[in-house]
Order: structure tokens, then C-alpha cells, then sequence
């Protein structure tokens, strides 16, 4: 049996995102204006394109950490178990902190991480995610800046992938299995 072959149609533009991320950025000083540094920690490896893209947006002093947690490992299914693959370098006690999620889709991985990063004690802990999957939530979180809300499509590009390719795509695109014929 062979491996189905897919396509990509693009979904979101790059021109559209980097619209997107310079409002944000706006959103983002104006939260934390009063910051002597602000604390962006990514989530790996999705958020890479995403927070690099922000962080030169942002006019704010800023540190950039990251941290990487796994629900998926190859698969488009999120397994629900969240495992923390690398941890911050640095304490962020007392800090102003920004969390950088790719995608949010059951809800698993960010508000594990949120949970996670709340016990450390963060002076201001907000969250940010290009994009949201509201359909596909199964738990009660939702972060506090989203760029788009997409409907439940498996997406890739723009640090996104399926089963680590597609991560280079400017875009986001969606995925549409096609049979070899």
C-alpha cells in the first residue's frame, strides 16, 4: 500500500500574517510598556517562524526563550499526553512573561504549559498564538491574543509541519490528501 500524496492550498498569505503580527505587536507593547524586559518564550518547534517574525516587530527590550512540548510527535492527531521535551534556560519569577504557541487546537499543550509557567511565580504571564482551532477544543483555554481563527483543516507552513516538513512554507497552507493514481 503506498503513501497517500497531498497537496497544499494556501490558506493564509504571508502578506496577511505579517499584517497581522505588526497589529499584534502593537496589542503586545502596549500590555507590557512599563516592562524592563519582557520574557518571549516559544514554543517549539512550531513557533520558530512566529516568534522571530514578533520579536522583531516588538519595541520593547526583550529576552527570548524557549521551551518545547510534544503532543504530536509524527501524527495529525494530538496523543492529549503533553510531555516537556526542553525546558527555559532561565527563571522567569517575577518577570513579565509572553508565550508564543503556533497553533492552538485541543487547548492540551498551551494550558499545560501556562499551568507550568504560572507555578514559577512570572510577574505577568500572557499568551499569543498565530493561529486557533476553536472547533477542535477539548479543554477551557483559549489564548489571550490570536492572529486568525481557522476552521478544523490540518494546516502547515510558516513553522508548522506534518511530520516535520512544510515547516519552510511562507504561508499557511492546507493539507489535502490526494490518492496516488
Amino acid at each position: 500500500m503506498t503513501k497517500p500524496a497531498y497537496v497544499i492550498d494556501e490558506m493564509i498569505s504571508a502578506k496577511a500574517i505579517a499584517a497581522r503580527i505588526e497589529t499584534m505587536c502593537r496589542d503586545i507593547s502596549a500590555e507590557f510598556c512599563d516592562t524592563d524586559k519582557l520574557v518571549v518564550v516559544g514554543l517549539l518547534r512550531g513557533s520558530f517562524v512566529f516568534i522571530a517574525d514578533l520579536v522583531r516587530e516588538l519595541d520593547l527590550p526583550i529576552e527570548v526563550d524557549f521551551i518545547e512540548a510534544s503532543s504530536y510527535g509524527d501524527g495529525m492527531e494530538s496523543s492529549r499526553e503533553v510531555r516537556i521535551l526542553k525546558d527555559l534556560r532561565s527563571g522567569i519569577e517575577g518577570r513579565d512573561v509572553l508565550v508564543v504557541e503556533d497553533i492552538v487546537d485541543t487547548g492540551h499543550t498551551l494550558s499545560h504549559v501556562v499551568q507550568l509557567l504560572k507555578t514559577r511565580d512570572p510577574a505577568r504571564l500572557k499568551t499569543i498564538a498565530l493561529l486557533d482551532k476553536p472547533s477542535r477544543r477539548e479543554v477551557d483555554f483559549r489564548a489571550d491574543l490570536i492572529g486568525f481563527d481557522i476552521p478544523d483543516e490540518f494546516v502547515v507552513g510558516y513553522g508548522i509541519d506534518y511530520a516535520q516538513r512544510n515547516r519552510n512554507l511562507p504561508f499557511i497552507g492546507k493539507v489535502r490528501f490526494v490518492e496516488d493514481g
